[in-house]
């Protein structure tokens, strides 16, 4: 049976995405219902068709019986992650591209346009992938390239603790989706088996006592041979294929992430910190082992003890002085 269906997306959904909401069942529809439901001509709808199919989409034609959705491609589509999200603001706007020099560039140069809170700025592959403290990040197609805009209700103060929440996010996200556990390493990276798996780059754009808007910048190594990585990293990162033996759905992770992220952000909002640093230690591979710091300013070893209310790691050093760390690489020690 045929339902004409509405876009649930904030602002209004483009045709194409109602159009294949329209074909999900597997049934043919035709022509004719397919524009009166979407109120466009028949002309239009041949149009978005063939703009999917060249997007991937197997579409089947069949005249007097209508068109038929057989199979969708691998795309991180608005239209492939809204079946998952469960939001009110993150993942209501969507811009997806082929390839891109970084997503994080694209989702700052949409956020000083006037791009909306919870925007997501989503490429297949990236040709110049940024991690933190300027490091290259190899964006192969296969992973899940993103980055999300947003506008919250917090100081600038609180930006480290959406970092935080972003991790437990991606860290429940790939629990839920995957069945894979994975440890957080100070302050964002998460490990499968001590590897890294994923990694946030936090950016942002803020006055004294305001926060304009914050870009977080998501990789994940999910569908691709750890051998497309980089000599140097293969021995210290693995993709979600390799530790679980076959493809995980991209389009689940990413709603998984939305729908968790949003979760955190509204605690947050709501002064509600201490759930989530308690989320956060009981996934940390970080508190507890021996650690060196490198800083802008030093270099210093010691053992990881806590975090503290602003997310900052608090790091006892081997004379007893207990040191605050904001900002910097912490590696962990054997």
């Amino acid at each position: 049976m045929f339902f004409c269906v509405v876009s649930c997306l904030h602002g209004g959904a483009v045709m194409r995405e109602r159009l294949l909401k329209s074909l999900q069942d597997g049934n043919y529809v035709s022509g004719q219902a397919l524009a009166e439901c979407l109120g466009v001509s028949r002309a239009a709808v041949n149009k978005a068709i063939n703009q999917l199919r060249a997007d991937g989409y197997a579409i089947d034609a069949v005249p007097n019986r209508g068109y038929r959705l057989l199979s969708r491609p691998d795309l991180l589509t608005v239209a492939e992650a809204v079946p998952y999200l469960s939001t009110d603001a993150l993942g209501r706007h969507w811009h997806h591209v082929r390839e891109a020099d970084s997503t994080n560039a694209l989702a700052r140069e949409l956020a000083e346009a006037g791009a909306p809170d919870g925007l997501v700025v989503v490429a297949e592959t990236q040709r110049a992938g940024r991690g933190r403290l300027g490091r290259a990040w190899s964006s192969p197609r296969g992973g899940i390239w993103f980055s999300l805009l947003l506008r919250p209700r917090l100081l600038p103060s609180a930006a480290a603790m959406l970092t935080l929440g972003a991790a437990v996010a991606a860290a429940e996200a790939t629990e839920a989706v995957a069945g894979i556990t994975c440890g957080i390493k100070w302050p964002n990276d998460l490990l499968v088996n001590g590897r890294k798996v994923a990694g946030i780059l936090t950016e942002m754009s803020a006055e004294l006592d305001q926060l304009n808007y914050i870009v977080l910048g998501v990789g994940l190594n999910a569908n691709f041979a750890a051998a497309l990585l980089p000599e140097g990293l293969l021995v210290r990162a693995t993709t979600l294929i390799e530790e679980k033996g076959e493809k995980v759905s991209r389009a689940a992770w990413l709603g998984a992430f939305l729908n968790r992220c949003e979760f955190w952000r509204r605690l947050l909002e709501t002064g509600a910190r201490q759930r989530l640093i308690s989320a956060w230690r009981g996934r940390s591979v970080t508190l507890g082992q021996s650690v060196t710091v490198t800083t802008p300013t030093a270099r210093f070893s010691g053992r990881a003890v806590d975090i503290d209310s602003d997310g900052a790691l608090v790091v006892e050093t081997e004379d007893g002085a207990r040191v605050r760390v904001a900002d910097g690489d912490v590696t962990l020690r054997e």
